[in-house]
């Protein structure tokens, strides 16, 4: 027969076995994991706007000095 499928989950040092665990923990194992991939998601989101946000700066400083140049 086949051998049955695990998955290790490493907490505070710990090995557990996501199989061997109540539905509560397996919930809460869970809902950590979406946690991770949210905060994730949500890091690059802000990556993105940060950037976004410098570009935007420098067009305007850009534009700001150009247009003192004309006035000069």
């Amino acid at each position: 027969m086949g051998e049955k499928k695990t998955n290790p989950i490493v907490i505070n040092d710990v090995e557990y076995i996501f199989e061997d665990m109540t539905q509560k923990q397996q919930a809460m194992v869970s809902h950590c994991s979406d946690l991770d991939r949210k905060i994730q998601s949500t890091q690059f989101n802000l990556d993105q706007l940060s950037v976004g946000k410098e570009a935007f700066i420098s067009m305007l400083v850009a534009d700001l000095e150009k247009e003192e140049e004309i006035v000069e």
